[in-house]
């Protein structure tokens, strides 16, 4: 990216992009069209500059769901880097980012389940985009996998229940699938359970 451009993203100068856009009106087609790109949402998602960012999803929505050559998508690189409020905001734009997949395919719910942080956003995501709950990483694991995995049982006792109470048309599917969904070696969410010694977790389902 054009050194002018990831500066003032990173300053969220909004001014200056456009100053930047009068000199080069296919500039943000030319990032487009690169496969993996740190895009100027990327930059701006990664420093936390909410208005710059918005002004990004309005004219490129398309570079929401590009990953850069790390393999992060804007959302994920704002949750790594604590700007809560500018997911909160991307997700009003578009609730399905829930579903993107970057690295390893971990989608931002799978970042804040390993992560143990932030983890009211949790809530939110499964409100905009509920079906994000059977998304599995390229291990083949669930949310409640990468829960035990990474020993956090009050994330795993939280998913659980919201799959118990949850009024969503396909919730029934969702339980049922999610608990006997088994990862690339074969264990379901209790097999898991049961080989971390995690008894309380086992109870629970």
């Amino acid at each position: 990216m054009d050194e002018r451009m990831k500066r003032l993203a990173e300053n969220g100068d909004i001014n200056a992009f456009y100053q930047l856009i009068r000199e080069d009106e296919k500039l943000l087609e030319h990032i487009d069209e690169l496969t993996f790109a740190d895009t100027p949402l990327h930059i701006a998602a990664s420093t936390g500059q909410i208005p710059f960012a918005m002004e990004m999803m309005g004219l490129k929505p398309s570079f929401a769901r590009k990953l850069n050559q790390n393999g992060f998508s804007p959302i994920h690189l704002a949750l790594q880097n604590g700007h809560i409020e500018l997911v909160r905001r991307l997700l009003q734009i578009d609730g399905d980012l829930v579903h993107v997949k970057g690295r390893e395919r971990l989608t931002p719910l799978h970042h804040v389940v390993e992560s143990g942080k932030h983890l009211d956003l949790l809530e939110e995501f499964l409100l905009v985009c509920p079906d994000s709950i059977v998304d599995v990483t390229g291990r083949n694991e669930t949310a409640l996998h990468i829960a035990l995995k990474y020993n956090r049982l009050e994330v795993f006792k939280f998913l659980v229940t919201w799959l118990g109470v949850s009024v969503y048309k396909n919730a029934k599917l969702y339980q049922r699938t999610v608990l006997n969904w088994k990862d690339d070696e074969g264990n379901t969410v209790l097999h898991v359970a049961v080989l971390k010694n995690q008894s309380q977790a086992s109870s629970l389902q």
